[in-house]
């Protein structure tokens, strides 16, 4: 699941109804893009190591870095965004409507709907809260929370069925 080179790796995958095509419109400053199919995705290969794979039809903004540094963190607002990022890295996050996870070198994925936002991580841990920094949760391989309004974030562990369906969007 790793790819040549790298270490460890991040994934973030997410799922908003009425996703729009316009993610792909954009070219980061300090990254080059390439098409890849099964499945049908583009991969923004970024300054620093990171690698960020979009589902077609994704709805994403990879945050600016700040000057000349490599890119820490994008904000998913619909479909799916893979995020591999190199051994030691610093901090990245992903924002969505209802989360931000934290995560240091590890594989997770993010599921966002209309109402809720999944967190599910495959390797090492995450940490979930919600968008306004509250609720603090630590999320270890094999577990996920959901958040949405009104409900505590509770970690469980996930079924295999859920993560593969979640990992199959990129061929994983």
């Amino acid at each position: 699941m790793r790819s040549s080179g790298v270490t460890t790796a991040a994934l973030a995958a997410a799922m908003l109804l009425g996703a729009g095509a316009d993610a792909f419109a954009q070219q980061p400053a300090g990254c080059t893009s390439s098409t890849r199919s099964e499945p049908p995705r583009t991969v923004f290969t970024c300054r620093g190591g990171v690698v960020i794979e979009a589902e077609t039809a994704s709805s994403f903004r990879i945050v600016p870095p700040q000057g000349a540094g490599a890119v820490d963190a994008v904000e998913l607002n619909g479909r799916g965004v893979l995020v591999d990022l190199p051994p030691r890295r610093g901090r990245f996050q992903i924002l969505t409507p209802h989360a931000i996870a934290s995560v240091r070198g590890t594989i997770y994925a993010l599921d966002v709907t209309a109402s809720a936002t999944a967190v599910f991580v495959q390797e090492g841990s995450v940490r979930v809260t919600r968008r306004d920094g509250s609720e603090p949760v630590t999320l270890n391989a094999g577990e996920g929370v959901d958040v949405s309004p009104g409900t505590p974030l509770t970690v469980k562990r996930w079924p295999s069925e859920r993560a593969s369906l979640l990992l199959g969007r990129f061929g994983r």
